[in-house]
């Protein structure tokens, strides 16, 4: 297939209600924030959503989450050693097979840095043409803390065992824009297709479809606009910061607890079409 021609920007509006977008480790796994208070999920969770719902949509993914794994693959070596092995020393013939063999090559990239049986070793870095910023709510976001308890024994005993204590954490609710865009130029060099950019599409505007869990109930996180830009050219009519800039999301009150309290709107950029979905 024929690699995009056009230069693409998007944004999408997420609302969250009692949930934890994306848990801080480093922090108890508490939501993150800036450093004002506001709600952020960072660009890896994100594209981590968008790995599942093409995984889920039969897509070939090369960074599975253990638990998704689909191929019987242990590990990322496994998955690539196969390829690169096939590819030998020829690094073009591996990038072109890699960008074609896997979705989330061709479109974030990845790096290749595997010793193999046999073999001195690899490290071959591939430049995705589609690009995510961190997503961040529009107003600080309240976070709640909640302590928990175990109360069952884990292990057979004569007697129970002493409760466990722990904390959840949930955003009470937050509005958040996730800002990103495709690049034709680094597209021509993975193969990324008009086909593909359809299909990250609609994995942006379903991100959270079978993504619930204790810490995001199902229905508790929702893609509720998703704004789509494709320019008539490679280089863009418009610098990508100004098309994002076009988006307005603003809180109608002080307290805001729902999308209802927001006003969302697109600024008219002249030739410059777009579809809210």
């Amino acid at each position: 297939m024929e690699s995009i021609r056009n230069k693409i920007d998007f944004a999408a509006i997420v609302c969250v209600d009692g949930a934890n977008p994306n848990g801080d480790p480093l922090n108890g796994n508490r939501p993150r924030t800036t450093i004002d208070g506001k709600g952020e999920m960072s660009d890896v969770c994100i594209k981590r959503k968008i790995r599942n719902r093409l995984q889920d949509m039969g897509q070939r993914i090369f960074v599975q989450s253990a638990d998704r794994a689909d191929d019987g693959m242990q590990s990322l070596k496994d998955r690539a050693e196969p390829l690169i092995k096939e590819c030998g020393k020829d690094v073009n013939k591996f990038i072109s097979e890699a960008c074609a063999e896997w979705f989330d090559v061709r479109a974030f990239g990845q790096l290749f840095a595997f010793k193999t049986k046999g073999a001195d070793g690899v490290s071959i870095g591939i430049r995705g043409p589609v690009s995510i910023r961190p997503a961040i709510s529009v107003v600080p976001v309240n976070i709640t803390s909640t302590q928990i308890t175990k109360s069952v024994n884990s292990e057979t005993k004569d007697k129970k065992s002493s409760d466990t204590m722990g904390m959840k954490y949930r955003v009470d609710h937050g509005v958040y824009v996730v800002k990103g865009s495709i690049n034709p130029q680094l597209a021509s060099k993975t193969g990324f297709s008009d086909e593909d950019a359809e299909l990250l599409k609609e994995a942006l505007r379903t991100m959270f479809v079978n993504d619930c869990s204790s810490a995001r109930p199902d229905g508790s996180m929702d893609v509720v606009k998703l704004i789509w830009w494709k320019h008539n050219c490679a280089i863009g009519q418009y610098s990508t910061a100004k098309v994002h800039d076009s988006v307005h999301v603003v809180a109608k009150c002080d307290d805001p607890s729902g999308i209802s309290d927001y006003e969302i709107t697109v600024d008219e950029l002249e030739g410059l079409e777009h579809q809210i979905i």
